[in-house]
């Protein structure tokens, strides 16, 4: 792995927009995301287990859904905690089958992605007895559960795992394709139960790999996105006391990335053991010089609202609330720079259904980019 670092500049003019509040009074939210259905509501996830609905900006009364007694219970306390309710995802064909996945750690502290289905009665809640388990994951210790879901542009789930915890990855699960730790994985759920791993998974042939790894070599791939106008996979992934930063997957790409961890903390070398194959370099990165202590990965801006921005990928820091646009120049390198000092504790970026961008404040509140 090179030692090149990608440019990062102060910003030399105020950013080309604002941060404007869309509603408040949550309780530790950390995702939003919409159901593609065409509704132009989303859905806000309090990481204790309930999930809300936006209605023109309005929040309804009742939650869409409420799993809190199925979460682990450090979720519903007051002190912070890495554990709960953690991910979100829409079929892509909501709109016809009303299917939806989430992601929790259990009250055991173990990973489950379960597939639930909206009520026949009403489109604004859902049928919690048309639960029904798809993954389990034993989680080793409290933190690095990592918890997003994303479908990609192949139809297919995405599901992202820390290394397992603790710190430093006593484990070794970073470099380990015999475990779901440590990756972000690729199945199919068009299926009555469970999931089918895709004939194009990387490891699908392996002997020693587990055949639904994508990408491996994370510690805490807290958010990652598609590119909705190229598919390209952007990860967020949270590193251990140095390093934060950024991973690439061009849309082309056969899978089977391996991002570096532990071996490497960005691109510095951190265990010293030899990477179990080749490393993939973060496009991005930055140290926790500055206050930064825990990215959080955005999105490539491909909404209307917000001139000269479009193609920039935005991305935050969840301890200084700094939020940076990167994209790559003419000559195919990544330039960065601070577009903003929002003051807010980031738990996650979103996009609507029309790619226009939001900010989730763990606080409580979430907001929308504006010119």
């Amino acid at each position: 792995m090179n030692d090149e670092r990608p440019k990062q500049r102060q910003a030399l003019q105020p950013a080309p927009y604002q941060l404007v509040t869309v509603a408040s009074g949550f309780s530790r939210p950390i995702y939003l995301t919409h159901a593609g259905d065409g509704s132009g509501r989303l859905f806000v996830v309090e990481q204790g287990g309930k999930i809300w609905i936006l209605k023109d900006d309005v929040k309804l009364s009742a939650p869409f859904l409420d799993v809190s007694t199925l979460v682990s219970p450090a979720a519903l306390g007051s002190d912070y905690t890495e554990r709960g309710l953690l991910g979100l995802a829409f079929h892509p064909n909501y709109a016809e089958n009303g299917l939806f996945f989430i992601n929790y750690t259990d009250r055991d502290g173990n990973t489950v992605v379960a597939r639930y289905a909206v009520s026949a009665d009403d489109p604004d809640l859902a049928d919690p007895a048309s639960a029904a388990q798809i993954l389990y994951v034993e989680q080793p210790f409290a933190n690095h559960n990592g918890g997003h879901l994303a479908f990609g542009p192949d139809g297919y789930l995405y599901i992202a795992l820390g290394d397992g915890g603790s710190g430093g990855d006593p484990e070794g699960n970073g470099q380990n394709l015999a475990t779901l730790l440590g990756s972000i994985l690729r199945v199919g759920v068009d299926v009555e139960t469970g999931y089918v791993i895709p004939a194009d998974n990387p490891f699908v042939t392996s002997d020693s790999a587990r055949p639904e790894i994508w990408a491996w070599g994370l510690r805490n791939p807290w958010r990652f996105s598609f590119d909705r106008a190229t598919g390209d996979l952007y990860s967020g992934d949270v590193g251990q006391g140095e390093w934060e930063e950024i991973n690439f997957q061009p849309a082309a790409s056969p899978g089977g990335e391996n991002y570096g961890w532990n071996a490497y903390e960005g691109t510095d070398v951190y265990s010293g053991a030899e990477p179990a194959s080749d490393v993939v370099a973060p496009i991005l990165e930055y140290s926790h010089g500055g206050g930064g202590c825990s990215v959080t990965g955005g999105y490539v801006y491909r909404g209307e609202q917000i001139a000269g921005l479009q193609g920039y990928y935005f991305y935050g820091d969840w301890c200084t609330g700094t939020i940076w646009t990167a994209k790559q120049d003419e000559a195919g390198n990544w330039q960065t720079e601070v577009s903003l000092e929002s003051g807010r504790s980031i738990s996650s970026f979103a996009e609507d259904e029309a790619g226009e961008l939001y900010l989730v404040d763990y606080s409580g509140t979430v907001l929308r980019f504006a010119p």
